[in-house]
């Protein structure tokens, strides 16, 4: 019976990184090697997280707005499923 409270087994995980700081900034790309004209949106995202030993890092990475458009869409959704807890 004890097990029926236990929540299921993909639902469990511990969190390895915790989430110290997180800064962005929009970009517009204006040329490349292969493109003269590029004018390509960009939003770059700079993240300093802790792992469980308390060492830092600083991680970041670059999307494209489509990219960031289906990120922000995720984040809405679990956002709608922590209100429900």
């Amino acid at each position: 019976m004890e097990e029926l409270c236990q929540p299921p087994l993909e639902a469990k995980s511990e969190v390895t990184n915790k989430l110290l700081d997180l800064q962005w900034k929009m970009g517009m790309a204006v040329s490349s090697d292969n493109c003269r004209s590029l004018k390509s949106p960009y939003v770059a995202l700079m993240l300093k997280v802790a792992d469980q030993s308390g060492q830092i890092t600083n991680k970041s990475f670059e999307m494209t707005i489509p990219q960031f458009q289906h990120f922000f869409k995720q984040f809405k959704e679990m956002a709608a499923v922590i209100e429900t807890v």
